[in-house]
């Protein structure tokens, strides 16, 4: 089973942008060593802690700094941008990068609405009901060139860079699997949904031309390291992070803390670890053992991983840990 990587070019707490960008490039090479078979970087905006909103622009830096893994988005929320230019876009990294080029589509707008208007200026309500529509027509700009076309993307046409569907609902699983797509469910957040969309996703599958049988990706979360207790220290950057983030209060990746219970109220505790349940956390043992977990109970054909850790060397370490226990898994 592949393993893969998503990345936010996460922003710490006493750092800056640039230093990110060297972060994620030192970690998609290490990543390529390591055996991850795709490095992926997710759109957000309007997020002080996260550096990955032009998420075309960032996968060409980190093409550019590897040879042999996968790059590509998970993904574009294309609610944001016009499908035409996303196709220029991908088809000018599949100029660039050959067959290494990834892109995943999600619905969402990856931020307020306030942004999402200030993304695409004069954005309908509703505008959001037209996804499937445009994932159809991305898809044809991307695809074998059609003479008769009046409107038709270069670089972009013939690329025929693989499209994923994201989602972390019912909806991105029916789409994916009546688009015959890859499906990737974001349960590393938003773990609710899991199983019924992967039994949806399955059970629906129409092959098509890009796929001929379902392909599923689950998100997990690692924080590993030396010791259970290490571990269990660094998830708390996530965790005060994505605390802050329901709260309204989005910042830089916090430093972790010695006592989660000192920083956040219970209830919004309690919230936070259930969003984060698809998790691994502590010594290499402990993770190996809670990702084989994972693995038996959600039977994915490949899984994703993430982890918010504010230290980049603990970062590094946290990812390595995770490669070794999935290459034995």
């Amino acid at each position: 089973m592949r393993y893969s990587l998503l990345d936010l070019a996460p922003v710490p707490e006493g750092s800056e942008i640039p230093q990110s960008f060297q972060n994620s490039a030192d970690l998609a090479r290490q990543a390529e060593g390591w055996g991850y078979h795709r490095y992926w970087l997710a759109e957000h905006h309007n997020m002080p802690g996260i550096a990955s909103a032009a998420t075309a622009v960032l996968i060409g830096h980190i093409a550019s700094q590897t040879s042999s893994i996968r790059v590509g988005a998970g993904g574009i929320m294309l609610p944001n941008h016009a499908p035409y230019m996303v196709a220029e876009a991908f088809g000018t990294l599949a100029a660039l990068y050959g067959d290494r080029i990834d892109l995943g589509l999600g619905r969402a707008p990856g931020t307020d609405m306030a942004t999402a208007r200030a993304l695409r200026r004069g954005m309908a309500p509703g505008a959001g009901d037209s996804f499937p529509q445009d994932v159809i027509d991305l898809m044809g700009f991307l695809g074998p060139l059609d003479p008769e076309a009046k409107v038709r993307a270069f670089p972009g046409q013939g690329s025929n860079v693989p499209v994923w569907i994201l989602g972390s609902s019912l909806y991105g699983a029916q789409l994916a699997a009546q688009l015959g797509l890859p499906y990737a469910f974001a349960s590393h957040f938003a773990p609710q949904a899991l199983e019924q969309a992967l039994e949806v996703y399955r059970r629906t599958f129409r092959p098509s031309t890009n796929l001929e049988k379902p392909h599923a990706m689950v998100a997990v979360n690692v924080f590993g390291a030396e010791s259970d207790a290490e571990g269990i220290r660094l998830r708390t950057t996530m965790q005060q992070a994505f605390a802050r983030l329901r709260l309204g209060q989005p910042g830089k990746l916090p430093r972790p803390v010695e006592d989660i219970n000192d920083h956040l109220s219970p209830s919004v505790l309690a919230g936070v670890n259930e969003a984060l349940t698809v998790s691994a956390t502590g010594s290499p043992e402990t993770v190996k053992r809670e990702l084989s977990e994972i693995l038996q109970r959600y039977t994915p054909d490949e899984v994703i991983i993430t982890g918010q850790i504010h230290d980049h060397a603990a970062r590094l370490r946290s990812f390595k840990i995770a490669a070794e226990a999935l290459k034995t898994l």
